[in-house]
């Protein structure tokens, strides 16, 4: 299978995951999840096994209403079997019953199991200041 092959249907599975995630489709959400997927954010790392992350899925603290991939997407082919596709996402969210648009850095380590790609790594970060800057000015604020 050629690089440019691999980029597209990862790129495509990406796209997927993302869709299955905003509609609540469980069963690919789940047929696309390794066991034990780690998953690296702003509240920290864990690792979760299938059921977690369905449980998650179907929480309503929050809803994915939309999103889009802005710019470039990045794909590299580490070997036939495992890649890593990383890309800047804008989100429109509900949460707590609350609309929310955000945008962030993701990235996704894909690997082949029996034929087919699962996701073992999900990692995202929220667009703003590298240094937490833009976020330490209203904790200070509120110190009062």
């Amino acid at each position: 299978m050629t690089t440019t092959t691999i980029e597209n249907e990862l790129v495509d599975i990406e796209r997927q995951y993302w869709q299955a995630i905003k509609d609540k489709d469980v069963n690919t959400a789940m047929e696309l999840t390794d066991d034990q997927c780690v998953v690296a954010g702003a509240t920290g790392v864990a690792s979760i096994n299938r059921e977690a992350f369905a449980g998650m899925l179907n929480s309503s603290a929050w809803t994915l209403n939309d999103f889009e991939f802005v710019g470039d997407v990045q794909v590299r082919a580490l070997t036939d079997d495992v890649a890593i596709v990383a890309y800047k996402a804008r989100e429109q969210l509900t949460v707590e019953g609350k609309p929310l648009t955000l945008e962030a850095a993701d990235a996704s380590t894909w690997v082949r199991r029996d034929g087919r790609w699962v996701c073992a790594l999900h990692t995202e970060a929220v667009a703003g200041d590298p240094f937490g800057r833009d976020r330490q000015a209203v904790s200070e604020g509120s110190r009062g």
